[in-house]
């Protein structure tokens, strides 16, 4: 069986407390695609299904284009209000082929790819029969008696315990779930027999349930997303560099001799910044959409690792790359300047760009480059990877 594991992330149209939340905008994108971005971000995951009743929603998630992605209906059953998580997903079992399920839930865009990762790897390593995401919370916690009054469940007051001192306990922050598919449908639940767990970081425990949430978490979201917050975790994760050639590596302008030949107009710093990145390991590919003996002249002097020339689909070269040097998406940076570029730029783990890269470009990426296409991008691009590092 080819999907050994499969993301399943349920988005049903029918919110109350948030309307449609399930694409409202939160930290620049809507809140579905914080999910969809993590699962597709983990190579272990062969396919990600997004699960809807809305038509709007629909609409919204096929603008992620990617070949391991699908957008799927729900019968109305599974979508009314009283109807369980579990049924959605035991509908979903009986028409799709895998070996194990991840489910995902949309409402948690604090989760990583790397949490999917370390999470299948520990269910394999475990062999356990489930696994579900979890946080350690240090809290008492008190039940109230049929008399009114309450009573302690986890400590005794009268030994109260430092909080260093004290184990605390593990609450599910439904993030996500893995288990069988086999069993699923033995149990019809999404967690059973021997259940393992992963323990992700202390503010997941939010989950985006109510107004309130939605503040706390964009402000989480807006302050990952900061330069100098998150890029320095990002550039240490990278293997690769993408580059666009036109507007990146040069200027973008079109030269011709006095002859007709086409000429391109190189920078040398740009050279020897993609030369100190070989050195420190870092595979470089010049992935472009004309086809040129220029550029191919180019990359042999700079001896970069991959030339992809004539590309009208950037995507299936990232997919390429990925699979032919054992990567997931976070330890892969691209550099592009224009639209087409930009399926690549919603994918990587580092989205960079020119200063006069169009509109569009500079919206997505978390990083603008001071200079312009063809005059020292990639050089302040290899400044930016050392200083971070």
């Amino acid at each position: 069986m080819d999907n050994k594991y499969v993301a399943l992330i349920p988005a049903r149209g029918g919110s109350k407390s948030i309307p449609l939340k399930n694409i409202k905008h939160i930290a620049g994108k809507p809140l579905i695609f914080w999910t969809i971005e993590a699962a597709l971000n983990c190579s272990k995951i062969d396919r990600v299904y997004l699960s809807t009743d809305s038509d709007e929603i629909k609409n919204v998630a096929k603008k992620i284009e990617n070949v391991r992605f699908e957008v799927i209906g729900r019968s109305p059953g599974t979508a009314i209000d009283t109807a369980s998580t579990e049924s959605v997903v035991l509908e979903f079992s009986r028409k799709y082929d895998f070996e194990n399920i991840i489910l995902i839930q949309a409402t948690s865009p604090l989760l990583k790819s790397d949490d999917l990762t370390q999470g299948i790897e520990i269910y394999e390593q475990k062999k356990a029969d489930s696994l579900l995401s979890v946080v350690e919370q240090k809290r008492f916690i008190w039940r109230e008696l049929t008399n009114g009054f309450v009573t302690a469940l986890n400590y005794n007051p009268t030994q109260r315990p430092r909080r260093q001192d004290f184990k605390g306990y593990f609450v599910e922050n439904g993030a996500f779930y893995i288990t069988s598919k086999h069993n699923l449908e033995m149990t019809k639940c999404r967690i059973s027999g021997n259940i393992a767990y992963y323990k992700m970081p202390e503010e997941t425990y939010y989950e985006l349930d109510e107004p309130s949430d939605w503040t706390i978490i964009e402000k989480l979201l807006t302050e990952r997303q900061k330069p100098g917050h998150s890029l320095k975790e990002q550039l240490e994760k990278i293997k690769l560099l993408m580059l666009d050639v036109d507007g990146v590596m040069t200027d973008g302008g079109m030269y011709y001799s006095e002859s007709g030949e086409e000429l391109k107009k190189f920078n040398t710093r740009d050279g020897m910044g993609i030369q100190l990145l070989r050195e420190r390991g870092i595979k470089v590919a010049f992935v472009t959409k004309e086809n040129t003996k220029i550029v191919e002249r180019r990359a042999k002097k700079l001896n970069v690792d991959e030339l992809f020339q004539g590309v009208e689909n950037k995507l299936t070269v990232l997919e390429e790359l990925k699979d032919k040097y054992g990567l997931v998406y976070s330890e892969i940076a691209y550099i592009g300047d224009d639209v087409n570029d930009i399926p690549v730029l919603k994918m990587v783990g580092v989205s960079f760009c020119p200063n006069n890269a169009v509109d569009d470009v500079k919206k997505i990426c978390i990083f603008i480059s001071e200079k312009e296409g063809g005059k020292g991008v990639v050089r302040e691009f290899y400044d930016l990877w050392r200083r971070k590092l």
